[in-house]
C-alpha cells in the first residue's frame, strides 16, 4: 500500500469524486457533496493506494483538547475486499506516526465513531478503551465522550451511558466504515451496537490511549 497523508485543503474535486465512488453503491453512501462539507472540517486526508486504486481514507486533526494530545478520526472508508485490514492499518500507522511527531514522548488518544464491530480494529494495541466488556466507564470517561460528541458536532445526540450518538439532521454522518470478515475483534463488543443502526445515522463513540512507547516502536498497526 502507498500511503499519502497531506492538507485536507490540498484535496481535488476528481480526489472527492474517487472517495464517493468507494461507497457509491452501499451504505453508508458518503457522495461527493457530503465529503465536500467533510473536506472543510477536517485538517488532513491520509489516502492507501494499491497501484491506482484507492483502497482507503481517513479525514482526521492532531490537536489538544484540555491540553490532551488527540488523534481524531472525523470519517474514514476503506474498501470492502480482501486487502481490507492491510489498508486499515496502513492508514493508521501514518496517521500514529504523525501522532508520534506531533505529540512526542506523551500519551495519544484516539477518538472516533463506529458503525460496526469491526471498527474496534482500529483501536488494536491501545489502552483503556472505552466502551469495553467488562468495564463501567467512569465519570471522566462519560466527559470524554461528551467532548468527542461535541468535537463531532453532535453533543445533543449522545446518549453517555451507551456512548451512542443519534443525528440531528437529514445528512450522512461520519465515522469509521471498515469491514474486514477474517480479522478478529475483542470478545463482547457486539453488545455495544446492540441498538446502533447505522444506517439511521447511529454511530458509537470510541475512544483509547496510545502510549508513547507504543507510538514510537510502531507496535499498534503490526
Amino acid at each position: 500500500m502507498e500511503v499519502v497523508t497531506k492538507d485536507t485543503t490540498a484535496i481535488s474535486d476528481a480526489e472527492l469524486a474517487e472517495m464517493a465512488d468507494l461507497c457509491a453503491d452501499r451504505e453508508p453512501r458518503f457522495d461527493i457533496g457530503y465529503l465536500s462539507k467533510v473536506r472543510e472540517e477536517w485538517v488532513l486526508i491520509t489516502t492507501a493506494r494499491e497501484g491506482n486504486k484507492l483502497r482507503g481514507y481517513s479525514f482526521s486533526t492532531l490537536e489538544r483538547i484540555g491540553g490532551t494530545p488527540c488523534l481524531l478520526v472525523g470519517l474514514a472508508l476503506i474498501d470492502r475486499n480482501s486487502k481490507s485490514e492491510q489498508a486499515l492499518k496502513s492508514v493508521l500507522a501514518d496517521q500514529f506516526r504523525r501522532a508520534l511527531l506531533a505529540f512526542p514522548d506523551e500519551e495519544v488518544l484516539l477518538g472516533t465513531r463506529l458503525l460496526n464491530t469491526d471498527g474496534f480494529r482500529a483501536f488494536q494495541g491501545l489502552e483503556e478503551i472505552v466502551p469495553r466488556d467488562g468495564h463501567k466507564p467512569t465519570g471522566e470517561e462519560r466527559a470524554w465522550a461528551r467532548r468527542l460528541a461535541k468535537r463531532f458536532g453532535n453533543e445533543k445526540g449522545l446518549d453517555d451511558r451507551t456512548f451512542i450518538i443519534t443525528p440531528s439532521g437529514s445528512d450522512p454522518v461520519g465515522g469509521l466504515d471498515v469491514v474486514a470478515p477474517k480479522a478478529k475483534v475483542p470478545a463482547g463488543v457486539e453488545q455495544f451496537f446492540a441498538s446502533v443502526d447505522a444506517e439511521k445515522g447511529h454511530r458509537l463513540v470510541v475512544f483509547g490511549w496510545a502510549m508513547p512507547e507504543d507510538l514510537a516502536a510502531g507496535r499498534l498497526t503490526r
